[in-house]
């Protein structure tokens, strides 16, 4: 029948998502697909995805921006420009809001170059840390902000992306404090001790809740990196879910009413709806990211100082 749309079934979906990168979806054909190379390895196909691309895209563009923005900084150039400001801003907000308060255990004043002007600069423990959270932060920013660009997406939007990420915040995690007190030190920090009554029923007692705080302990370490996970997973897959649900209405009303006055006037209201929503995204995207961040180094710095304290 003239005029039929086409209702993509959700085999289709996951069909043209194995074939190819979807562009989009032409409602009297077939969607339009770029295919994406692939080989089999140990009767196992492997493919490459589109969040794969996005993901080295995003990486290419942290790069391209910050490692000629680093040799400026380290040449002695002075900020210029609004973009140099914003770029440089958004890692000084990370090393001086994010990773100093969650992660520095203490600090001493170090003099340096601006000592003859009677001021001193101060040695942060956290600082040794801040290249990996801003490398974080900046990641986990360009991959959000790459689904505001048509045909694209976040690669934040798919949970393996964000479980990928969480595990290397469960690395850091483990591997902050290990390297700090040591592999022994450390795990010993996770089994409290409990001083009991004197008499082997106590004693027991006392190696049960041991042994059962630090199983918590360390069950808790999981669960702190997988709400990681389900939060940013959550949060940018809602976004774009609900950007699709509105643009869904244009073609509801039309298949339902025809192309009228209605229509169009639904069609204004949601092209209006999702420009607005879109500038919500965008600040979606640099909060995600920065909670993202945040936690990251909650959790680090809540590991360093159990350490420590034991």
């Amino acid at each position: 029948m003239a005029g039929h749309v086409h209702v993509p079934q959700p085999h289709e979906e996951v069909q043209d998502m194995h074939r190819g990168w979807v562009f989009f979806e032409n409602l009297f054909e077939e969607p339009v697909i770029l295919p994406l190379p692939g080989f089999e390895l140990f009767g196992h196909e492997f493919r490459l995805t589109k969040f794969m691309i996005l993901q080295l895209l995003a990486a290419l563009l942290v790069i391209l921006i910050y490692v000629p923005l680093a040799r400026r900084i380290k040449n002695g150039g002075l900020p210029t420009g609004r973009w140099w400001n914003l770029f440089e801003s958004l890692l000084t907000f990370i090393r001086d809001q994010v990773a100093r308060p969650n992660l520095d255990t203490h600090h001493a004043p170090e003099h340096g170059h601006g000592h003859e002007h009677g001021h001193h600069e101060e040695h942060h423990e956290a600082d040794k840390y801040v290249p990996f959270l801003w490398t974080l932060f900046l990641y986990v920013l360009f991959c959000n902000v790459l689904g505001m660009f048509p045909f694209l997406g976040s690669p934040t939007a798919s949970i393996w992306v964000t479980a990928g990420l969480a595990l290397i915040a469960f690395v850091m995690m483990h591997g902050a404090p290990i390297v700090k007190v040591g592999p022994v030190n450390y795990f010993k920090s996770l089994w409290p001790k409990i001083d009991m009554p004197p008499g082997l029923v106590f004693k027991l007692m006392g190696y049960v809740f041991t042994l059962g705080i630090g199983l918590i302990e360390i069950m808790g370490t999981f669960i702190k990196s997988g709400v990681l996970a389900v939060r940013l997973f959550a949060n940018m897959f809602a976004g774009h879910l609900v950007l699709a649900n509105i643009l869904l209405f244009i073609i509801l009303v039309g298949n339902a009413l025809g192309t009228g006055f209605f229509w169009g006037g639904v069609t204004i209201a949601s092209v209006l709806g999702v420009i607005a929503l879109s500038l919500l995204e965008l600040f979606v995207a640099l909060l995600q990211a920065y909670i993202f961040t945040f936690l990251t180094a909650l959790f680090m710095g809540m590991s360093l100082h159990h350490a420590e304290q034991h």
